[in-house]
């Protein structure tokens, strides 16, 4: 039977269209009441800790035992298990004195490649990510000294320098990546404020000393090593990134203004409270920030410690242990996790990348370097001195606001 629309009155059809039009608006909006104003979602970093492990295969050959609870654990596998999740490895062009220091029972050289290598493979094997810290010396450097490769001492054209840092990286990168060991980072320099390879540098070796305002130098070599990092990259399935490093947050913005590029990716510096006092915990989210806004490039401490004891395991002095204890932080194994805690924090809050912790496994043992046997560090380690793992862990898998 079909129907005459005609036929229906006109109210009855007004009536039947609004009591549809209510059942549909019901239907959408039942059980909710939008937000006129949302608040917006805190932002979520996706935070990374880590580790400065250069020092455990000589520990490991030299006696050092690593524990968890007793139990006598492989020192990446603690690491992997206590949430780390880049292990940092420095690297020394050839470094001879790493053998010559133990005489006739000197059969290997330490922090060279083939060192380096193996910790790589450890580090991966237990899931861990890497940072490699080209020194660009044989030994240490950092803001005191900064000493040419003996291989590179008699150079006298900065063009000759910059292919020697083009070629010994890009070979050094080309070596690991073959293998399947390609760093997830790469550091271009380690703590360097006044420059690279100008401690008792010949007369004729070019100038790389930015404070002496030879900035010209150092941007063209580390525009070689940027140049040589991205070239093995682009052959790697792994998508390494650059990082620049200075020590003490207060020469962050003089050294990046200075350099002036943007080829590199992340601004690392050191940060040890006890210290570097200019920059004090409480503005240290405030200047990260800053860096952060400034330069539009994630930041990382590539370095930081603080002492869990004053007390020592061996006859090797200590580099902590002399300077009053930070307010609220005492000198203990949870005095020392609260202090990484308030660091990470801030860190956090300020949208950096991570922390590394420089050398938490150094523990005492037969290992031997420049100055003495045992460790300057075991005092600032993970472990107390029967190499058990302590509280030192536990900033890596404390709770923070914003972190992912």
């Amino acid at each position: 039977m079909f129907c005459n629309m005609n036929q229906i009155p006109k109210m009855n059809l007004l009536f039947a269209f609004l009591m549809l039009l209510t059942l549909w608006n019901c239907s959408e909006d039942e059980g909710s009441t939008p937000d006129p104003d949302p608040e917006p979602e805190p932002e979520v970093v996706d935070f990374q800790f880590g580790a400065d492990l250069s020092y455990v295969n000589q520990i490991l050959d030299q006696g050092g035992i690593f524990q968890v609870e007793g139990q006598e654990t492989n020192p990446y596998e603690i690491f992997a298990d206590k949430g780390n999740q880049i292990v940092r490895l420095r690297l020394w062009h050839t470094p001879t004195w790493t053998q010559e220091v133990y005489g006739e029972d000197g059969t290997q050289m330490y922090n060279d490649l083939a060192d380096v290598e193996r910790a790589i493979v450890a580090s991966k094997a237990a899931g861990m990510q890497v940072l490699l810290d080209f020194h660009y010396s044989d030994t240490w450097a950092d803001p005191e000294k900064q000493y040419v490769p003996e291989a590179w001492a008699d150079i006298t054209d900065i063009a000759v320098l910059e292919d020697s840092v083009y070629n010994y990286t890009h070979k050094t990168l080309t070596y690991l990546n073959d293998k399947g060991l390609m760093p997830e980072y790469v550091q271009l320099g380690n703590e360097t404020n006044c420059g690279m390879m100008y401690s008792d540098a010949k007369a004729a070796f070019p100038n790389c000393n930015v404070c002496n305002d030879s900035w010209t130098n150092f941007r063209a070599v580390i525009n070689k090593g940027i140049l040589a990092v991205n070239d093995v990259e682009a052959n790697a399935t792994v998508d390494t990134q650059v990082i620049l490093h200075v020590a003490d947050p207060k020469n962050v913005d003089w050294w990046f203004d200075n350099l002036g590029l943007s080829g590199y990716d992340i601004i690392g510096f050191s940060y040890y409270p006890l210290w570097h006092t200019t920059i004090g915990l409480s503005q240290l989210e405030e200047t990260v920030a800053g860096f952060k806004a400034k330069y539009r490039k994630d930041v990382m401490i590539l370095e930081t410690a603080y002492p869990w004891t004053t007390e020592g395991a061996d006859s090797y002095n200590n580099l902590f242990g002399g300077e009053e204890a930070l307010s609220g932080y005492p000198y203990t194994p949870t005095g020392q996790s609260d202090l990484l805690q308030s660091i990470t924090q801030s860190m956090i809050n300020a949208g950096g990348m991570g922390v590394i912790y420089w050398e938490p496994a150094w523990i005492s043992s037969e290992m031997k370097d420049l100055w003495g046997t045992g460790s300057a560090w075991e005092n600032n380690a993970f472990f107390d001195y029967d190499g058990n793992a302590n509280a030192g862990f536990d900033y890596m898998t404390a709770t923070y606001e914003g972190q992912e």
